[in-house]
């Protein structure tokens, strides 16, 4: 089993965070890993994405042109990144600020209202982690008990008081991904 996936959004939208927990559970799990951030020098605010790979087997580049999975969070990275899916992949977005919905009909395409899901469980920083618990409802590559491993290596220890809302933000998610389009 080989996943490689991209992530995109604005920096700020937990971009980076969540292809480094996908990366540590992946370590957790005794996968092999690759993790490759890209953001331009506005960081919050711009544009970020990152790569990152899950595998039985030994990653032979980080650099990639095509996916599976597509994790679209604005309007520009949908723009860019929707048609290098790979048909038969899959693309799960936010809704909230896309304008342009996916429009292919050879991939898998899935929704999660993670802005407003966050909002409503109080806190938009968990933003990222409700879009995470969609992707991991779709592809349960790794396990709920590693992300969560993973995400207390990934945050400070002074931040380690909101694991459980963390983790109750990754169940949201799995709760509310919505299919659009299965091919």
């Amino acid at each position: 089993m080989t996943e490689e996936i991209i992530i995109a959004g604005f920096g700020g939208q937990g971009v980076l965070s969540m292809g480094k927990i996908l990366a540590y559970s992946g370590i957790m799990q005794n996968q092999e890993v690759s993790w490759m951030p890209a953001y331009g020098p506005e960081m919050r605010g711009g544009t970020a994405n990152v790569t990152a790979i899950i595998s039985d087997e030994r990653i032979s580049s980080p650099i990639l042109q095509v996916f599976d999975t597509a994790i679209i969070l604005n309007q520009q990275s949908m723009d860019k990144f929707e048609s290098a899916v790979k048909p038969g992949g899959i693309l799960l977005y936010d809704p909230n600020g896309i304008s342009h919905h996916p429009s292919r009909k050879d991939i898998n395409i899935y929704k999660v209202e993670g802005a407003k899901l966050a909002a409503e469980m109080g806190n938009t920083k968990i933003f990222n982690m409700v879009v995470l618990g969609a992707y991991l409802k779709i592809r349960p590559i790794v396990k709920l008990e590693n992300v969560m491993k993973g995400l207390k290596k990934s945050l400070p220890e002074r931040y380690h008081k909101l694991l459980p809302l963390n983790e109750d933000a990754i169940k949201m998610g799995m709760k509310n991904v919505i299919t659009v389009q299965e091919v």
